[in-house]
């Protein structure tokens, strides 16, 4: 397994960070893979994908480096440089197309653990990647990316909030696969056998991103890294904890079991908007009833937003809707 020395100070002044190019560059990964984790991704496949692999037809020098440049287990480093956070993805891009020839072909060869093939050996490989990210930013994802920031603002607003609640470790073992705190300053970041970084005094950052079934690490010399996860899969429309039980929502009216079974973690009503289509007076309402039902309860603030989250009972009720539907599934 892959896993890095933290010191306390390190992951104490740990942040998480959204990066418009990595969330491009997982939707390429999508792309590439085509397997949906859940309808939202299909039905954006769908859209996307026959338009995608049209330029790839038309340019078969790419269409060799995408695969290429994804590896089995490692990826080419310049694809994936490092967030620094506040970037816009013109800026996270430049530094794509910015570059040296010579080190995008040794990453490739890192990459595809050999030789590159005659048709990779060239100068162009970053320019070529940097079009091609380009390309899906328009595209595919831009379209959409004011309501996929909410999403992942609202994943971050969860994980700082667990960390107030139950620490670090149970915010690092539910990042994703392969990632969990080992104790002793350890920080598992996948499940490949590499040898152990020491990265106590740099800047560790977090970085979510939409789609389902991506993630990555990446660095920067020795002084920023950052580990790349998709983000809960109740806010990307994934997780069957997000979903409804018809039970519960004859029980509470749809919109209302909906806002419930989404506070399994905490979220803000901005969050719980933007995630839900609703508008703001209809979950300030919702949130009202189930408070006052004793279901949900306030939990503390991240900045100016007020938190929310299920209580016992809120819980309880959840876990019956759940169970309800399987004894009939």
């Amino acid at each position: 397994m892959g896993w890095w020395q933290v010191s306390a100070d390190t992951l104490a002044g740990s942040r998480f960070v959204l990066s418009p190019l990595a969330e491009t560059f997982a939707s390429l990964r999508l792309l590439h893979g085509a397997g949906p984790a859940h309808p939202g991704e299909r039905a954006w496949l769908d859209a996307h994908l026959p338009a995608h692999r049209a330029r790839l037809a038309a340019d078969p020098v790419t269409a060799r480096l995408v695969p290429a440049a994804l590896g089995t287990d490692w990826i080419a480093d310049f694809l994936t440089p490092t967030p620094r956070g506040g970037e816009s993805f013109e800026e996270e891009v430049a530094r794509v197309r910015a570059v040296p020839p010579a080190a995008a072909r040794d990453h490739l060869r890192t990459a595809l653990h050999g030789p590159l093939p005659a048709a990779l050996d060239r100068d162009d490989l970053a320019v070529r990647a940097a079009d091609l990210l380009t390309h899906v930013w328009r595209e595919a994802v831009r379209p959409y990316w004011a309501r996929r920031r909410r999403v992942l603002e609202a994943d971050v607003v969860a994980r700082v909030a667990q960390v107030g609640r139950g620490g670090w470790a149970t915010v690092l073992d539910a990042l994703r696969p392969g990632t969990r705190w080992l104790g002793e300053s350890r920080l598992q970041v996948n499940a490949h056998e590499y040898p152990p970084r020491e990265i106590s005094g740099a800047e560790l950052l977090f970085v979510p991103v939409t789609p389902q079934r991506v993630g990555w690490v990446s660095w920067e010399g020795t002084d920023r890294y950052a580990l790349v996860y998709p983000c809960a899969g109740a806010l990307a429309g994934a997780g069957d904890r997000a979903a409804v039980p018809a039970g519960l929502a004859a029980l509470l009216g749809a919109a209302r079991a909906r806002v419930l079974m989404l506070l399994g973690a905490p979220m803000s009503t901005s969050h719980l908007v933007a995630v839900t289509g609703q508008g703001l007076g209809s979950v300030g309402r919702h949130l009202r009833v189930l408070r006052e039902a004793g279901l949900v309860e306030r939990c503390g603030r991240a900045g100016r937003s007020v938190l929310y989250v299920r209580t016992a009972a809120g819980e309880v009720l959840a876990e019956a809707g759940h169970a309800g539907a399987t004894s009939r599934a």
